[in-house]
């Protein structure tokens, strides 16, 4: 694997409560395919986690991912095989709640 240079800083890049823009959506996605931690990330936006969650799952800023891919492939064109590029899925933790009258 090739060395990538990341930034590492926690201090936040804006005061907590500043909502996300969609130039920071892009940072996320970028930041994402680089493996940088979720935990670096929350630190660095100064942004409760369902923030970056949103992001990562398109709810929010959904072109964000389509903009950050042209970045990333301009950028590090020779990680492209090794990224996976798609949007967070969330694993469920139990059973579907509309099942739950299923049992009787």
């Amino acid at each position: 694997m090739l060395p990538i240079e990341i930034d590492n800083s926690a201090q936040p890049l804006r005061q907590p409560g500043v909502p996300l823009s969609e130039a920071d959506a892009i940072d996320i996605w970028l930041a994402r395919w680089l493996r940088v931690r979720r935990k670096e990330l929350i630190a660095r936006y100064g942004c409760d986690p369902r923030r970056i969650y949103e992001i990562w799952e398109g709810r929010r800023f959904p072109n964000a991912r389509e903009k950050a891919l042209a970045v990333f492939l301009e950028r590090h064109p020779a990680l492209a095989r090794q990224v996976d590029f798609s949007h967070h899925r969330r694993i469920p933790r139990g059973p579907d709640p509309e099942h739950q009258l299923d049992l009787f």
